[in-house]
């Protein structure tokens, strides 16, 4: 007897013949509901996905100019924070900054790419971006109830993808690179003379943007996993519990984070570029 639940047959009367695609693969799948829209979403939902997607290209196009340009990236004492630390013999003398001639004269091509490696994979290996650029640039999906493109999903089990896998190693990076960057900051509160005691403008714009960088970086999942998330009793580690829990609230706040952080090293960067080709100088507080 017909109780009105069993599954319907895939036939011209219930949609199969209006839906798109190859029959048989992905949303078209047998097994899947057959409904003739390639979705029923009346918003702008490609809003979304398109500005996510001019916002990296933007980023990425500056980076990489900033990156390969080797120039224009000290004005004392403000040091990019692309080029910092500056691991080889080109790097222009820092004086008391993080300049460490670790690769020596071979290395001829701008610092920047021997330490940018670190904090942009901590990025693109990071959950929330890894959500942006899919949706951005490979409609994987293009938003929520809206169906993929593709014939097929194999998510991150084949290579490159499975290597965003290593994100948690990249944060470890990341941390030993905000630490720097910190120190850097600490020397902003020196004048072009390197004496400490004064503050500019470039040293606010450095102390909001380590300040991002951290909140980014602790706000991690990976953070929050190795601060608790292998603890079976709590109770027996309050203080890690603490921790977890703050690590938690800045957590929900990671997507923001993400942007903000990212603005805002673009924006640093961008200051210290600003100083060394010498459209202004750099307005002293003290």
């Amino acid at each position: 007897m017909a109780t009105g639940t069993e599954p319907q047959p895939h036939t011209e009367a219930n949609g199969a013949k209006g839906a798109a695609g190859p029959p048989g693969t992905g949303v078209h799948a047998p097994s899947r509901a057959a409904i003739p829209a390639r979705h029923l979403r009346t918003d702008r939902w490609w809003l979304y996905p398109a500005t996510t997607a001019a916002g990296l290209f933007a980023f990425v196009v500056y980076s990489t100019w900033r990156a390969f340009a080797n120039a224009d990236y000290y004005a004392a004492p403000y040091v990019s924070p692309f080029y910092s630390p500056c691991l080889a013999e080109n790097c222009h003398p820092m004086r008391g900054g993080p300049n460490w001639e670790v690769f020596g004269s071979w290395w001829g091509l701008s610092p920047a790419l021997l330490i940018l490696i670190f904090p942009l994979g901590f990025r693109l290996t990071c959950y929330y971006y890894r959500k942006a650029y899919y949706r951005g640039f490979w409609a994987s999906p293009p938003a929520c109830a809206v169906a993929e493109p593709h014939k097929k999903y194999t998510g991150e089990t084949r290579f490159p993808l499975i290597l965003q896998n290593i994100h948690r190693y990249f944060f470890y990076f990341a941390v030993l690179v905000a630490g720097i960057l910190t120190y850097d900051t600490v020397l902003t509160f020196r004048n072009a003379d390197y004496e400490w005691g004064h503050m500019g403008l470039g040293t606010l714009v450095f102390l909001v943007n380590i300040a991002l960088i951290w909140a980014y970086t602790v706000s991690c999942h990976s953070c929050r996993h190795i601060i608790g998330g292998r603890l079976r009793h709590f109770s027996k580690h309050p203080v890690r519990y603490r921790l977890w829990g703050w690590a938690g609230k800045l957590n929900a706040r990671h997507a923001a984070l993400a942007w903000a952080s990212l603005i805002s090293v673009a924006a640093a960067d961008f200051y210290v570029f600003l100083l060394a080709t010498g459209v202004f100088d750099d307005p002293r507080f003290f």
